[in-house]
């Protein structure tokens, strides 16, 4: 399954940007994030195509929970994409990193005084508003003649299909104002009530790493009929409609995922269908990709320290385990949610060489499988391990378990590897701690 720049060198190891892996393994060491830069700006720009050749007004905006530090958020504005931050830490990075402040879009359920207020000093373009007790929150804090431009977002009750931990639009969500219970209703008629708030419009997600696209077309519906119903009972048509992101990538050969074009193509002509039908004026439309914009672009180098042969009677898994030098603290999705990646041997690549079941499991004070059943050539004490598309939700959710050191990350492009993030230290990961006495 090879993704972005991909392929294998004349020495048999796999390269990505160019770069060997086995060689990057040994200048940076283990294990290291390795993010493939022409990957990411090639999903970019097929994002704007896609979207933008059907609605020219359409904004792309990076979810920046995926991954987000310095580099990233330089690449993002290059590529003249807009950015949706859900905390204070993620509005710092961007704005340390000299991202426009007017790009920026904040989401979260939870906005602390403290966040709300670093937005409103730096000015960025849009608060995201999720609660009533955030509505009154913001007020508070706003002088008398200070304005935000604001957009509220609502729970579709949509139930998409994926993991229920990462559904977000569905009647039971924390998410948002709900339209059943009328709340949907009743912020945005709070929200038209204070003339401090420029309400820019409505927002609905609904989930990650969703594959079916009819789900994706309810919540355009869902959306576009409550747009009407402000506008019939407020005299309120919504500018923008922001409808999320959520679109599913490869993590094995199995996964087809629809295209970006195909995502494009169902929710701009719902769009456009159902404002024609209620006689809408059609808005302009904003959707928020992370996952499916930087997730095929990062892999993780692991190095292999023990084969171990274990006589279990499970056919599940196999009998040869590896034990590799990273796990749940670099990448806790296998233990959350029990997500399946794919995995090569870096150090023998090539396509057609003998393969047997591997399970790959991390070097953590508890079971931390990587991947339960992996196919490779013959593995031995010191071979990297490649796990594909990492870029998104393994270094953004590590962390410090058993008091790992998190990951370094490169970026890499050409032949040319550039730290990104450094390595943390075991003076770094004490640097907070204080003594009893």
């Amino acid at each position: 399954m090879w993704l972005g720049t991909q392929s294998v060198n004349e020495l048999g190891h796999l390269t990505i940007g160019g770069c060997d892996a086995v060689q990057l393994a040994e200048q940076f060491g283990t294990p290291l994030y390795v993010l493939d830069e022409a990957a990411f700006r090639e999903r970019c720009r097929a994002y704007r195509e896609a979207f933008q050749s059907r609605k020219p007004d359409t904004q792309i905006a990076y979810a920046g929970k995926a991954l987000l530090n310095l580099a990233v958020c330089q690449i993002i504005a290059e590529e003249g994409l807009a950015l949706d931050v859900a905390s204070g830490g993620e509005l710092y990075t961007a704005l340390r990193a000299g991202y426009p402040p007017e790009q920026i879009h904040m989401h979260g359920v939870y906005k602390t005084e403290a966040e709300l207020r670093q937005a409103l000093d730096a000015r960025i373009g849009t608060i995201v508003l999720d609660n009533f007790d955030e509505i009154a929150r913001l007020q508070s804090l706003l002088a008398p003649h200070e304005t935000v431009r604001v957009m509220i977002r609502v729970a579709p009750e949509v139930e998409a299909s994926t993991h229920p931990l990462i559904r977000t639009g569905q009647r039971d969500s924390k998410f948002g104002f709900h339209l059943m219970n009328g709340d949907a209703e009743r912020a945005t008629a709070q929200v038209l009530t204070e003339p401090r708030f420029q309400l820019k419009g409505f927002h609905c997600h609904i989930g990650s790493q969703i594959s079916e696209l009819d789900a994706f077309a309810e919540a355009t519906r869902a959306m576009v009929a409550f747009a009407e119903t402000i506008r019939q009972r407020y005299g309120y048509a919504a500018p923008v409609l922001n409808l999320g992101g959520g679109l599913a990538v490869r993590y094995t050969p199995d996964d087809a995922p629809p295209s970006v074009g195909a995502l494009a193509e169902v929710m701009v002509q719902t769009l456009r269908a159902e404002c024609a039908r209620y006689g809408y004026p059609e808005p302009a439309l904003v959707v928020e990709p992370g996952r499916s914009l930087i997730a095929e672009a990062g892999i993780t180098l692991y190095r292999v320290g023990a084969v171990k042969h274990v006589p279990h009677e499970r056919r599940d898994i196999p009998q040869t385990y590896l034990i590799v030098d990273g796990g749940v603290s670099d990448n806790p999705r296998p233990q959350m949610y029990g997500a399946c990646y794919t995995a090569l041997n870096a150090s023998r690549a090539h396509p057609h060489l003998p393969r047997q079941p591997y399970r790959i499991l991390g070097k953590h004070c508890e079971t931390d499988p990587i991947i339960e059943w992996a196919e490779l050539p013959e593995t031995r004490v010191g071979d990297v391990i490649a796990v594909l598309t990492t870029g998104a939700y393994a270094y953004s959710m590590s962390s410090n378990y058993n008091r790992y050191p998190r990951p370094a990350m490169v970026l890499v492009r050409e032949g040319q590897a550039r730290l990104i993030v450094q390595r943390e230290t075991l003076e770094a990961v004490i640097q907070h701690d204080l003594p009893a006495r």
